[in-house]
């Protein structure tokens, strides 16, 4: 998980090592996909959940736990550090919101969004022991963000809402599944710099949609997977209206292949 991370933080392996998996994901036997396959485990031996296994939380809701190595690598980028403010959005059950949260000791602290209450109620249960941990049972797509060192998102979105980005403190990370269109899925790192938001997509990635930001309307210009990848910057409308650099545009937030110099 820690060389996954590509990070020179040590502590990613230290939290990967030091948070039980289990305590997460209910009593065993588990589903879990590996690689192309579903199975059922063996038995409730934790040990089959340290692979890079997802594992199945609600198969009719196509709700998982993600693959730990996916994980490792978003949480690499964006570097939480002691001290800092983070929204998790998508916490589900809350392992990867105990990460985020040792991650920030000491000093800081998470705000943990699930939309779905049984899933929010549980999170509550197991991050009980987090002292620097708020779950949150609400939709943060229409609820208020608070300022944020790191946004973490864990549902697909055609784009982020403006209250997202402007949650995000001077210097702040942002990583969140871009699906711009049906066929077009991609982990985008983003970071707020003087003069903007940059941006850069890094990987395929697929979540389950996010309620109200996952739709686009007849007015949107969505982009090719080509084009997509192209994305260097995010703005605001308000801000800068869509030029000829514009990849995409949903509404109030458009996405342009021009980049901005970071200077963090």
């Amino acid at each position: 998980m820690a060389a996954n991370a590509r990070s020179a933080d040590p502590r990613i392996e230290e939290v990967f090592a030091s948070v039980p998996r289990e305590a997460f994901l209910g009593p065993g036997p588990w589903t879990v996909f590996a690689g192309d396959g579903r199975f059922e485990t063996p038995s409730a031996d934790p040990s089959y959940l340290y692979q890079n296994v997802l594992v199945v939380l609600d198969a009719d809701r196509g709700i998982n736990n993600g693959e730990p190595l996916l994980h490792a690598m978003w949480i690499g980028k964006v570097e939480p550090k002691p001290g800092e403010t983070v929204t998790h959005i998508g916490a589900g059950t809350g392992y990867y919101t105990a990460l985020l949260a040792k991650l920030v000791e000491p000093g800081g602290s998470v705000a943990a969004f699930e939309i779905e209450g049984d899933l929010a109620a549980q999170a509550e249960l197991n991050l009980a022991a987090y002292g620097n941990v708020e779950v949150v049972h609400g939709n943060a797509v229409t609820s208020a963000l608070p300022p944020s060192d790191v946004i973490y998102v864990n549902a697909a979105v055609i784009a982020p809402p403006p209250a997202w980005l402007r949650a995000l403190k001077p210097g702040g990370r942002m990583v969140f599944p871009w699906r711009p269109a049906e066929r077009v899925g991609l982990a985008m790192l983003v970071m707020r710099v003087e003069g903007g938001f940059a941006c850069l997509p890094f990987m395929g990635s697929w979540f389950i949609p996010c309620v109200g930001a996952s739709v686009a309307g007849p007015e949107a210009r969505v982009p090719t997977r080509e084009r997509a990848l192209r994305t260097r910057s995010i703005w605001l409308t308000e801000d800068k209206a869509p030029d000829r650099t514009a990849t995409a545009v949903f509404g109030d937030v458009w996405f342009s292949s021009r980049p901005i110099r970071a200077r963090r």
